[in-house]
C-alpha cells in the first residue's frame, strides 16, 4: 500500500467541576472546583524502522484519549494521552477538507513530527465564576471537542539505490540475490505492486536498495503502474536500470524507460545511473551476447552483464553502485512550494 486515507480524533477535553470547600471551622468556605485537564493531541511521526504503509490496511481509525474532569480542593483533571502515528521516511501527509486535499508535511527525516489533531481544552472549574456580588458560584464549563480530521498518507519512497526496468526483467530475482528481502518473483508482468526495500551489505559499508515496481511505456499518463514506479523512484540517489537480455529491442527498452523518467519529471534522467544486462545465464542470451557488447558500446552505454538467479557478475555491479553512491549527495527532498509548508493548527481565541 502506497497511499492510504484515514481518520483522526483528538480527545475531548475534561470538564470544570462545580464544587465547593467543605471543612471544619471555615466556614464560608467558597468554590474550589478545578478545571478540567485537555484532550490529548494526535501527531504523526516518520519512523526509519518502517517501510510500508501496509500497518493501516485494517486500522483506519486513530483516537486521543480524552482529559479527566476537574474535582474539588481545586484539583485539575489529568491531560489526556496523545496518540501518535508512526509512518515510513518519505510519507506526504494532506488533511482533506470539503474536498480539497491541503499539504501538511512531507516527513523525510527520522523523527520528524507533525500535529494533525489538536486536543480540546479542558473546561474551566466554578472557582473562576466567584465575584463579589456571587461568590458561591454554581457555573462550569464543559470541556471542547478536540480536532477530526480526515488524512491521506502517500508515501513516496527514499532509498539510496532503484532498481527500474520493464515488467519481467528480474528486478525481484536480483533484490533476493544480494539482500535479505524477500520480493514475489513470478513469470508474469507486475508481480511487484509496491516498492520493496532491502539492505545491502559491502564490506564495511551498506545501503538501500529499492525495487521499484515495472512500467511500461506511457508510465508518465498512469499506464500500467506507472506512477508507483515513478513517485518511488524520484527519491532515490542513483538509479539502477536492469535490461532482459532476451529483449530483440534492447536499445529502445532503454530509451523508453528513460523517456518516461524525462517526460514525468525532467530531472529524474540527470540522476546517476547504471545498466545492467540481466539473464546472462540463458542460453539464448549466451548466443547473442557479443553481439549486445557490440550494440551497446556503439550507444556509448557501459554496462554490467550479469544473472539475478545465478549470482554472475552481481558482486562487481553491487561495487559499481556502492562507489556511485559515495560519489553522490545525499536524498533531497524538492524544494517545491507544497515541500516547505508547514501546517499550523488554526489559534484559538481566549484561555489556551
Amino acid at each position: 500500500m502506497n497511499k492510504v486515507e484515514i481518520m483522526v480524533k483528538a480527545g475531548k477535553g475534561g470538564d470544570g467541576a462545580i464544587s465547593f470547600r467543605h471543612e471544619k471551622y471555615v466556614p464560608l468556605g467558597g468554590p474550589d472546583g478545578g478545571d478540567g485537564g485537555r484532550g490529548g493531541n494526535v501527531y504523526v511521526k516518520a519512523n526509519r524502522s518502517i517501510h510500508s504503509l501496509s500497518l493501516f490496511r485494517y486500522k483506519r481509525m486513530f483516537k486521543a484519549e480524552a482529559g479527566k474532569n476537574g474535582a474539588g480542593q481545586k484539583k485539575f483533571g489529568r491531560r489526556g494521552g496523545d496518540v501518535e502515528i508512526a509512518v515510513p521516511l518519505g510519507t506526504v501527509v494532506d488533511k482533506v477538507e470539503s474536498g480539497e486535499n491541503t499539504f501538511l508535511a512531507d516527513l523525510c527525516q527520522e523523527g520528524q513530527r507533525i500535529l494533525v489533531a489538536k486536543g480540546g481544552r479542558g473546561g474551566l472549574g466554578n472557582v473562576h465564576f466567584a465575584t463579589s456580588t456571587n461568590q458561591a458560584p454554581r457555573k462550569a464549563t464543559k470541556g471542547e471537542a478536540g480536532e477530526v480530521a480526515q488524512l491521506i498518507l502517500d508515501l513516496k519512497l527514499i532509498a539510496d539505490a532503484g532498481i527500474i526496468g520493464y515488467p519481467n526483467v528480474g528486478k525481484s530475482t536480483l533484490l533476493a540475490a544480494v539482500s535479505a528481502a524477500r520480493p514475489k518473483a513470478a513469470a508474469y508482468p507486475f508481480t511487484t505492486v509496491e516498492p520493496v526495500l532491502g539492505e545491502v551489505r559491502l564490506g564495511d559499508s551498506s545501503f538501500i536498495l529499492a525495487e521499484i515496481p515495472g512500467l511500461i511505456e506511457g508510465a508518465h499518463l498512469g499506464k500500467g503502474l506507472g506512477h508507483d514506479f515513478l513517485r518511488h523512484a524520484e527519491r532515490t540517489r542513483v538509479l539502477l536500470h536492469l535490461v532482459d537480455g532476451t529483449s530483440p529491442h534492447l536499445i529502445d527498452d532503454i530509451r523508453t524507460l528513460n523517456r518516461e523518467l524525462e517526460v514525468y519529471k525532467p530531472a529524474m534522467v540527470q540522476k546517476p545511473q547504471v545498466v545492467a544486462v540481466n539473464k546472462i545465464d540463458l542460453p539464448e542470451v549466451q548466443d547473442r551476447l557479443l553481439e549486445i557488447k557490440d550494440l551497446l558500446k556503439s550507444e556509448g552505454i557501459k554496462a554490467y552483464f550479469i544473472s539475478g538467479a545465478t549470482g554472475q557478475g552481481v558482486t562487481e555491479l553491487i561495487a559499481a553502485i556502492d562507489d556511485m553512491l559515495e560519489k553522490t549527495g545525499e536524498v533531497t527532498v524538492e524544494e517545491t512550494e507544497a515541500s516547505v509548508k508547514t501546517f499550523r493548527p488554526k489559534p484559538r481565541t481566549g484561555r489556551d
